[in-house]
């Protein structure tokens, strides 16, 4: 369903400390919708996914804005992030926080 780049991996793995990274998608942003990310122990009530390369789960309510993306991690001169490689995404805000579908 979604693919989890090596750097993206090593990444998850290195701030988990025991528990699951959590993707999301929330209605916001300018261009409609914004990527969540957390800690599944920050969200007891949820029915998350089963874990993603051991280490990301998504919640269930995403996976219909996610499938096919491709989870990566950047170091840029301006620092590091996760990023989502979305190719169900028609729009896309300039600083990359928010998408369209």
């Amino acid at each position: 369903m979604i693919t989890i780049t090596e750097e993206a991996k090593q990444y998850l793995d290195k701030v988990r400390n025991d528990d699951y990274v959590t993707l999301g998608v929330k209605g916001g942003g300018c261009s409609g919708f914004t990527y969540v990310w957390d800690f599944k122990n920050n969200w007891p009530d949820v029915n998350w996914s089963e874990p993603y390369a051991n280490a990301l789960v998504l919640d269930p309510m995403a996976e219909m804005f996610v499938a096919g993306c491709t989870i990566d991690y950047k170091t840029e001169l301006g620092g590091s992030y996760l990023t989502v490689i979305n190719p169900n995404a028609t729009a896309s805000c300039g600083c990359g926080e928010s998408f369209a579908v």
